[in-house]
């Protein structure tokens, strides 16, 4: 049951309440109030472009990746049309690329999926290693609250006309991890086609996330209540960090 396999198809769709747009506006305001002027964009972790897509139109120059086939051949079909863009199939652990950016992203809770905290150190090492002198990385994680109280090992369920899903978590408190077990039920005429998949994610406390960062000799560390300039607090459920090479 690889994570975004039958998923991708129906991204879109399943996540219409996020607002990348919000999103897209909120890393201009830390551009702005960094004074940061980028040229080239690396984002990682792009899954259907969605973000991607209001960096384009305002002619960024964007290089972004993926690990899953199915959500690249999205991002593809929406993305083509534009000229400055580079799409590349990569993992954050061992992303190669011949090039280094002003910014690298990474949004939505991607660094999650990292599991094991040496890799979350490679991938914050590969960063620094892509970054130009004196540029920027900027990422969020879903809290350790948030995946430990909210998440936890609640069930939720969501049901559309055509798209019937149920949500079920298990939270393995020895290990700092919650299991995503999604059943859907997708509406084909007259029946449901059926899929399942299983994700899972690490719930990060921010000190491990800046431990992290400065083995990968990070030092111009900074985090905020997501959306906000605000220092996290202990119900905060999502949070940014703005890091300087």
């Amino acid at each position: 049951m690889e994570a975004y396999k039958n998923l991708a198809h129906m991204y879109d769709e399943l996540m219409d309440d996020i607002s990348y747009g919000e999103w897209y506006n909120y890393i201009l305001e830390i551009f702005e109030k960094r004074q940061i002027k980028p040229r080239e964009i690396l984002e990682m972790a792009c899954g259907t472009g969605n973000l991607t897509e209001f960096f384009l139109k305002e002619s960024y120059n964007v290089t972004c990746f993926d690990l899953s086939d199915e959500m690249l051949t999205v991002a593809y079909s929406k993305l083509r049309r534009y000229k400055n863009v580079t799409i590349r199939k990569q993992d954050m652990v061992d992303f190669e690329l011949n090039k280094t950016f002003d910014v690298v992203l990474s949004i939505c809770d991607s660094l999650n999926y990292i599991i094991d905290y040496d890799d979350l150190v490679k991938v914050f090492k590969n960063v620094y290693k892509h970054l130009n002198k004196d540029g920027y990385f900027i990422f969020d994680i879903n809290s350790y609250y948030k995946l430990s109280k909210i998440i936890g090992n609640n069930t939720f369920v969501n049901d559309t006309e055509e798209i019937f899903y149920v949500w079920e978590n298990n939270f393995i408190e020895n290990k700092n991890i919650v299991e995503f077990y999604l059943n859907f039920f997708i509406k084909e005429n007259d029946s449901y086609l059926r899929f399942q998949e299983v994700h899972t994610q690490k719930a990060y406390k921010k000190h491990q996330i800046i431990t992290a960062l400065k083995e990968a000799n990070f030092i111009n560390i900074s985090s905020f209540e997501a959306f906000t300039f605000n220092h996290p607090n202990n119900n905060s459920e999502r949070i940014n960090f703005v890091v300087k090479k």
